[in-house]
């Protein structure tokens, strides 16, 4: 797998069926290693171990109802009362993270309602808080830390 721009990580590996599995730090399972998979099991550790949200509240690949449709989310976390605080779109290394990936994640957003979003692919990450008052995102320049209430 290609080198991501997160810090380097312990991960788990076997191989089952002349496939490579790695294992999910918040599934407690072994997971095909696609690059995609690639960039969320980085993504996880950089937000558990760097950023300090609670692995507890994770949430990965969960179903989520956009209008009439059923959509997964690639990985988001929660507040105590179950609503989504930071909601993150994961693509592979080599997918640019363009308008259509940005509008994908605002499309999710539009139910999940969360303060702070998170698009990468890897390589390129972007960080956006959510003001509802206005109608508009703001671009960070870093994911903040975890706190319970934004």
């Amino acid at each position: 797998m290609v080198r991501l721009n997160f810090p380097s990580y312990a991960f788990r590996f076997k191989s089952r069926e002349n496939k490579m599995l790695v294992f999910d730090i918040i599934r407690k399972k072994y997971v095909i290693l696609t690059p995609e998979e690639w960039v969320r099991q980085h993504c996880l550790h950089f937000l558990i171990e760097e950023k300090k949200y609670p692995p507890g509240r994770t949430l990965v690949e969960r179903q989520l109802k956009v209008a009439t449709l059923d959509k997964r989310m690639d990985i988001a976390v929660c507040d105590p009362k179950g609503k989504i605080q930071l909601l993150v779109e994961c693509k592979a290394p080599e997918v640019v993270l363009n308008q259509k990936v940005f509008d994908q994640i605002a499309r999710y957003n539009w139910e999940a309602r969360a303060d702070l979003l998170m698009v990468t692919n890897g390589i390129n990450h972007f960080y956006c808080r959510m003001d509802y008052e206005k109608g508009e995102y703001l671009f960070l320049p870093e994911l903040p830390l975890y706190k319970e209430n934004y």
